[in-house]
């Protein structure tokens, strides 16, 4: 193991936590894994030479570099923040340890994680992503990342090993704004353009033809060229990406908006759509499935 090889902790090896997760171990990484769900840390140990499972966060008081992958702020200040009787990694990491967020987590929160984190010597970063499991498995994703531009610069072969494009933001929290205003703009992208869709079949016009159309034209969006043909017309409706998760991260955006001061309009009419279909389907539901669920609200 060369000089940028490292012992990490890893907490969260869910849909897009364990392919990230296999591509630090394949880069040489020696990972110690934790997770809510035992079994999916041990599946992971048992398909990855050399990990191990830790029993609880005290494993890692000798781990430099933690990254945590979990569902929201949540669950990321119960394992950094610790809940009584456990501890949390602010009292375990060792001195001038780094923990990475990159989960998709609200930005003010990270931001006071962070300056938690530094008043006992410890660097944070915030690291979501954009991409979507396929991407995870390829190591394609998207990182936008806040927090210290010098953290940043000395973490980055790490984001190299999941990542293409990898963008510093700004400082705490910025990674995490940045992320939900994305998903608020492919939200709404998504709808406009299921709707458009919708309204040109019932002219009578062929979804293909205008998807077609619509990508050498103006309304080309990430919706047109990389979900419509691919996850809704095809009926896979598999992109990877939950419609629950899209929905929370759009509540992320519009409680950030709110909390600035700044009224965001056609936001609020956008979560409202996603929060009544997240509602209405299954947990399980891919976020594509808003084609069909748009088409049988009629």
């Amino acid at each position: 193991m060369n000089a940028a090889m490292k012992e990490l902790g890893f907490v969260g090896v869910g849909k897009m936590g364990y392919p990230m997760a296999s591509l630090l171990h394949r880069a040489g990484h020696t990972l110690t894994l934790f997770d809510a769900v035992r079994a999916r840390a041990d599946r992971f140990t048992a398909e990855h030479a050399g990990a191990w499972v830790a029993d609880s966060l005290e494993a890692f008081s000798a781990v430099e570099v933690v990254i945590t992958m979990l569902p929201d702020s949540d669950a990321v200040d119960e394992v950094v923040l610790g809940r009584q009787p456990r501890r949390g990694l602010i009292d375990i990491l060792p001195p001038n340890a780094t923990l990475i967020d990159m989960s998709s987590s609200q930005p003010l929160r990270s931001r006071a994680l962070a300056q938690a984190l530094g008043k006992k010597g410890l660097h944070f970063l915030d690291a979501p992503v954009s991409g979507g499991v396929k991407r995870a498995r390829e190591g394609s994703l998207t990182i936008m990342v806040g927090g210290d531009q010098a953290q940043f610069r000395e973490r980055r072969d790490l984001f190299q090993c999941m990542g293409k494009t990898i963008v510093h933001v700004g400082g705490p929290g910025a990674g995490h704004a940045m992320k939900a205003l994305n998903n608020y703009a492919s939200a709404a992208g998504l709808v406009a353009t299921v709707e458009a869709l919708l309204v040109g079949q019932a002219f009578g016009l062929d979804p293909t033809v205008m998807t077609d159309v619509l990508n050498s034209s103006t309304g080309k969006n990430n919706t047109t060229e990389h979900k419509v043909v691919q996850f809704m017309l095809s009926g896979a409706f598999d992109s990877g990406f939950s419609l629950q998760l899209m929905a929370k991260d759009i509540g992320t955006a519009m409680d950030l908006g709110e909390q600035l001061g700044l009224n965001m309009r056609l936001g609020q009419q956008v979560l409202g759509v996603w929060s009544e279909a997240a509602r209405d389907l299954e947990p399980s539901a891919d976020h594509t499935e808003m084609y069909r669920y748009l088409q049988k609200a009629g």
